[in-house]
């Protein structure tokens, strides 16, 4: 059950600050794309995230996207922003992850996962005993397999929370 438990719980990116990443020791960030920055049917970043992208970079903050879905649709999304990515990552499998970890040429200790799922990013990072933040999707809608995903999640969210182990909103 606990390598479904994220280290933290945020409502979005918007959250995770440059500023408290550094503090923390962290030098890199492996995100998941669809319904954690945009909307999985959304093609580009909004200027917001656009700032969000801008101020890691600033504060020397390397980020890897990392995503199941196809190689168009990620690097559509990543290289106008020139991010990092890998596609069809098959998450949970932990081998993107540590693609990504070597791509950046980071330490375990020095990155953190965020993700919108459970299952995959979240299980995925803590596998590695990477650092994990879950975010609140930002769409309430999800493609085929993500929604048969989203029923398994309710339960070990409804599970987890019995059992004390989390004690956010969902």
């Amino acid at each position: 059950m606990k390598l479904f438990l994220p280290n933290e719980y945020v409502k979005n990116v918007y959250q995770i600050t440059p500023e408290a990443l550094l503090q923390r020791g962290v030098k890199g960030i492996i995100t998941d794309l669809d319904n954690t920055l945009i909307e999985w049917d959304r093609p580009n970043a909004t200027p917001e995230l656009e700032s969000w992208f801008a101020g890691m970079k600033a504060s020397g903050i390397k980020v890897t996207v990392v995503s199941n879905n196809n190689e168009k649709r990620v690097k559509d999304f990543s290289a106008p922003l020139d991010i990092a990515f890998i596609h069809s990552a098959r998450k949970p499998m932990t081998r993107a992850f540590k693609k990504a970890l070597h791509t950046m040429q980071l330490r375990a200790e020095e990155v953190v996962v965020i993700g919108d799922q459970l299952l995959t990013d979240v299980l995925g990072g803590n596998r590695l005993g990477l650092h994990t933040i879950l975010v609140v999707p930002v769409a309430q809608t999800d493609g085929f397999v993500t929604r048969f995903n989203r029923k398994i999640e309710r339960r070990l969210m409804r599970n987890m929370k019995q059992r004390g182990l989390i004690q956010w909103e969902e």
